[in-house]
């Protein structure tokens, strides 16, 4: 991602006519439920994130951040921020990095749809997995900060963080496979081969599971907030996608970087990583099984297939809701366009991990 483009999705905007939201009925509803709130309310719209619409609130009280489903027609079990509003809250008194909790709203009478407020969290948010302008030092440490709170994620007693009952038991890959492909299909919009041959293949070849934690779901760089002065993430934002499951499945997402292309995004493939500070993949795994107990990671090329079908079917939900007008973010038509690309690279590694 260029520096133009960092530009274009972070920070904030005036709210789109489209996504204003009723000020008064929001104030009510804060002065009742969120302690220590003072209005009146300025809103403004974060740019960044096709998912679920994000919302700065200034008040004379403070800065928090609301998050609500899209309006219009959705796919039954997307955009559930009553989940991420859960784990948040569950997170929080563990010390975890996420921002503050203040309160879900279910009732879509107060702004039109559901929504949560959490605190503000001011820091860095980094898009570029090259990290440009740093020292390699400065690099390491936060790539380490970044490998480290995974861990930190994947090593929390998620019974006793109340969370016992917030994903289903049984093989983790084989429920997402399942739900993913039903995603794609609920939202096609051509004929993709390769998909087709995902589908076929990936169930056939899931690996067996042998841990269970929280799985955040979208663990990447642009995905936190990191401390202004040193490298130390002080909030993982999106949990939309959070579960319980697999750890691997955070954790070979978070190596995809490794295998993708740098495009100014997370993607460092082919750079010079020692000459830059970043850990390579080897250090990185070797890192987080230190962490974490493990004695390694199985082959990665059925993961990384996984998490490109996967993917395939996010930008393809984001594909058929530019064509439905309810797409909200002025990225989603670029990310869309990657869908096919997606396909091929996901079918390039179910072909290094065998499949014929």
């Amino acid at each position: 991602m260029s520096g133009d483009t960092q530009a274009s999705m972070t920070g904030t905007v005036e709210v789109p006519e489209k996504d204003r939201l009723d000020e008064a009925a929001l104030t009510a509803w804060m002065t009742a439920n969120v302690d220590g709130f003072e209005g009146p309310v300025r809103l403004s719209k974060f740019k960044g994130g096709q998912s679920n619409p994000t919302y700065r609130i200034d008040a004379p009280s403070g800065a928090y951040v609301l998050r609500r489903k899209p309006f219009g027609p959705l796919l039954p079990s997307a955009h559930a921020v009553d989940r991420e509003y859960r784990l948040i809250a569950a997170l929080h008194p563990t010390g975890f990095p996420v921002a503050r909790p203040y309160g879900l709203c279910a009732d879509d009478g107060v702004i039109g749809s559901m929504f949560y407020v959490m605190g503000l969290v001011e820091g860095r948010n980094l898009w570029d997995g090259s990290l440009p302008g740093m020292a390699p030092g400065e690099r390491r440490g936060l790539y380490e900060a970044m490998i480290d709170t995974l861990a930190a994620l994947h090593t929390i007693d998620h019974e006793a963080a109340g969370l016992g009952d917030y994903g289903k038991p049984g093989n983790y890959f084989e429920r997402q496979v399942g739900r993913w492909t039903k995603q794609y299909r609920a939202s096609e919009t051509e004929h993709m081969p390769e998909v087709e041959r995902l589908i076929e293949w990936l169930p056939r070849t899931v690996p067996t599971q042998d841990r269970v934690s929280i799985v955040h779901g979208d663990y990447r760089i642009d995905n936190m907030i990191f401390a202004a002065a040193e490298p130390r993430v002080l909030a993982v934002l999106d949990w939309e996608l959070s579960t319980l499951g697999d750890p691997l499945a955070d954790f070979s997402y978070l190596l995809m970087n490794w295998v993708t292309e740098p495009e100014g995004r997370s993607g460092i493939r082919g750079l010079d990583l020692p000459a830059l500070g970043i850990p390579t993949l080897e250090e990185t795994v070797e890192r987080y099984c230190a962490a974490t107990g493990r004695s390694g990671v199985p082959d990665l090329n059925w993961y990384f297939s996984y998490n490109l079908f996967r993917l395939t079917g996010i930008v393809q939900g984001i594909r058929k809701r530019i064509l439905e007008g309810t797409a909200s973010s002025a990225q989603a038509e670029a990310t869309a366009a990657r869908a096919p690309s997606l396909a091929r690279a996901a079918w390039s590694f179910a072909v290094k991990a065998g499949a014929a």
